[in-house]
C-alpha cells in the first residue's frame, strides 16, 4: 500500500550497478565501495541492498570514521565479469529556508571559522576543525587562495560568500566529462577551467579551506529530469558529487557548483568525508592475468509518485 507524497519530500528508487569485465580470467577480487545513502535528519532510508556476481565468499558492511556505511565483499571463484548493485529507497525531505536566514549563515564569514569558536567546548566544532585541514599533498596554492579571496571579502555574509562562489565556478569552469581522473589535482583543474562534478567540488573545498572555514566532500545522486514533452529514460543518471561548508551551531551548507545553486531535496546524500578518496563508489584489489579491462558504471533515480508505507 502506498500513500501519496508529502509535498515538502521527494521519494526515490535508487540503482547502481557497476560491471567490470577483464580480458582474461581473474581468480580473486576484493572490493569496498560506499553504495548505500546515509541516514540522517533530512533523509530516511526505508530499504537498501548491495548485490555481487559472482556471490562472494565474504561480504560484509561496517561505518567508517565519518559514519558513512561501507561495504566489503570477496569475491574467490573464477570470473571475466564483476557485477556490483546496490539498489536503495529513500526520503529526501525539502530544506528548511531558515537554513540560509539564520544568523549563523547570514553572520560574517569569518564568524564561521572552527577555530574562531576554540573557547567553546563543543565536539561539533571540534570535529569541524578536521575539515579545515589542507590535503597531503598540499591543494591550497597561492592561485586558489587568489581565486577564493574574490568571493570571500571581509565581513561579507558567509551564504552570501559561498553563493558567489557557487556561481563563479559554475561561471569560469567548463564541464567536460573524460577530461581529468580521479588523481587530478585542483591546481589542474583551475589551470584547464574544466573538469567534472568532482572537480569542482573539490576545487570548492581548497577555497573554503584557504580562508580557514571548514568544507566537505558528499558524493551522492542527483534526480535528472528529462525535457518537457521527452519521456524519463533508465539508467542515465550518474553519481555526484558537491561541498558542503560548516555553520557554527554544529550544522553544513550544501552547495554544488557543478549546477549553480544550494542543495535541495534533488540530492540524496550517499556519504562525506574530507576528498574523494574518502568516499569513492568501488575500489579494490584483483588477482588476475588480464592486461585488460573496462568499467561501465548505470545509475537510475527514479522519482516516485507515491510513498511507501513502511512496514509494521
Amino acid at each position: 500500500m502506498n500513500q501519496s507524497v508529502a509535498p515538502n519530500q521527494r521519494w526515490y528508487s535508487i540503482t547502481h550497478e557497476t560491471t567490470y569485465t577483464y580480458s582474461d580470467r581473474v581468480k580473486s577480487s576484493f572490493g569496498r565501495g560506499f553504495l548505500t545513502p546515509r541516514g540522517f535528519d533530512g533523509q530516511d532510508v526505508l530499504e537498501s541492498s548491495v548485490t555481487v556476481d559472482p556471490s562472494p565468499a565474504d561480504q560484509s558492511t561496517g561505518r567508517d570514521v565519518y559514519g558513512n556505511e561501507d561495504v566489503f565483499f570477496h569475491v574467490t571463484r573464477d570470473h571475466e565479469k564483476l557485477v556490483v548493485t546496490a539498489r536503495s529507497l529513500v526520503c529526501v525531505d525539502a530544506p528548511d529556508p531558515a537554513r540560509i536566514a539564520g544568523w549563523n549563515a547570514t553572520g560574517p564569514w569569518e564568524n564561521a571559522r572552527p577555530r574562531a569558536w576554540s573557547s567553546m567546548l563543543d565536539v561539533g566544532r571540534a570535529m569541524a576543525v578536521e575539515f579545515e585541514l589542507d590535503l597531503v599533498p598540499p591543494e591550497i596554492t597561492d592561485d586558489v587562495r587568489e581565486y577564493a579571496a574574490v568571493s570571500f571579502t571581509p565581513g561579507r555574509p558567509l551564504v552570501d560568500a559561498v553563493v558567489d562562489l557557487t556561481h563563479r565556478i559554475f561561471t569560469d569552469f567548463t564541464y567536460k566529462s573524460g577530461s581529468t581522473t580521479v588523481s587530478t589535482k585542483v591546481a589542474e583543474v583551475l589551470q584547464a577551467r574544466s573538469g567534472v562534478c568532482q572537480d569542482f567540488a573539490r576545487l570548492a573545498l581548497a577555497c573554503l579551506r584557504s580562508v580557514g572555514l571548514a568544507g566537505r566532500y558528499v558524493s551522492g545522486y542527483l534526480a535528472t529530469q528529462p525535457p518537457p514533452g521527452k519521456e524519463r529514460m533508465i539508467g542515465v543518471d550518474a553519481t555526484h558529487a558537491w561541498a558542503a561548508v560548516w555553520l557554527p551551531g554544529d550544522t553544513w551548507l550544501a552547495f554544488d557548483p557543478t549546477n549553480d545553486q544550494l542543495v535541495d531535496e534533488r540530492y540524496t546524500t550517499v556519504a562525506w568525508g574530507r576528498d574523494y578518496q574518502d568516499v569513492p563508489p568501488l575500489r579494490g584489489i584483483i588477482y588476475t592475468e588480464a592486461d585488460k579491462s573496462t568499467i561501465s558504471v548505470s545509475v537510475d533515480v527514479e522519482p516516485l509518485p507515491t510513498a511507501p508505507i513502511r512496514a509494521v
